[in-house]
């Protein structure tokens, strides 16, 4: 008997393209939306900006900006040289000095005197000091929500500082949303977003990331409750 003539092979399939990744700086962006809307739209933020409220909510505000930024920047040199959180550590974002500014011009030479946290404003200044030291990953969540919000939404809060209670345009009262060594916002968000979508984590810990900015922005919107309850607005 004759061998049977091989058949022919079935054509192979056209390799299929591969969806493109969705940029990290995007999904924790999208993720977080919700948690972020709730913050900014807070009633003490609302009323703050909408000019309902005076010197002394802003002053008191600035009070608690002061120690979470104090729990960002005091670890700068123990972070520095970490693979996760050391390339967020830009000199040219740091606030603490600014915010000491504000503070003097607000409360004058004594404006330390009595200071102390809301008891949110603890919580949150305790997280993030709490991942500088265990979890940088956390840390850049943490870094990620307040220096992006600064560089964006907080121009808002500037301008309204500056029209509302007469502050002079870039100066004392308001330095904290001032960042003189950066020329260009949009192009340095550009290179921030592009770390950010480069970090050195695997897939679990990036979604683990997502979830400390959620709780970040929770944290945050604790602080504009409390303020809120110390300053409500009036009738």
């Amino acid at each position: 008997m004759e061998a049977s003539s091989p058949r022919p092979s079935a054509p192979a399939d056209p390799p299929t393209a591969s969806a493109p990744t969705t940029p990290f700086s995007t999904v924790i962006r999208t993720a977080s939306h919700e948690q972020h809307t709730e913050a900014e739209n807070s009633s003490f933020m609302s009323d703050l900006l909408g000019g309902g409220l005076g010197i002394p909510a802003y002053r008191r505000y600035t009070e608690q900006l002061w120690f979470v930024y104090r729990a960002l920047e005091d670890v700068t040199d123990d972070l520095a040289a970490d693979p996760v959180a050391g390339p967020f550590l830009r000199p040219e974002l740091a606030r603490t000095a600014a915010l000491e500014r504000d503070l003097a011009h607000l409360g004058g030479p004594g404006w330390r005197t009595g200071l102390t946290p809301l008891p949110a404003t603890a919580a949150y200044a305790d997280r993030v000091a709490d991942c500088a030291r265990t979890w940088p990953g956390g840390f850049v969540a943490h870094h990620y929500t307040r220096y992006l919000g600064d560089l964006s939404g907080g121009q808002i809060i500037r301008g309204t500082a500056e029209k509302t209670w007469g502050f002079a345009r870039k100066g004392d009262g308001v330095r904290f949303y001032v960042f003189e060594d950066i020329p260009n916002p949009a192009a340095f968000k550009r290179r921030y977003r592009a770390q950010l979508d480069a970090l050195p984590v695997d897939d679990l810990e990036k979604q683990r990331v997502v979830d400390e900015c959620k709780h970040a922005f929770r944290l945050n919107g604790a602080v504009f409750r409390e303020l809120g309850e110390q300053f409500p607005l009036s009738a």
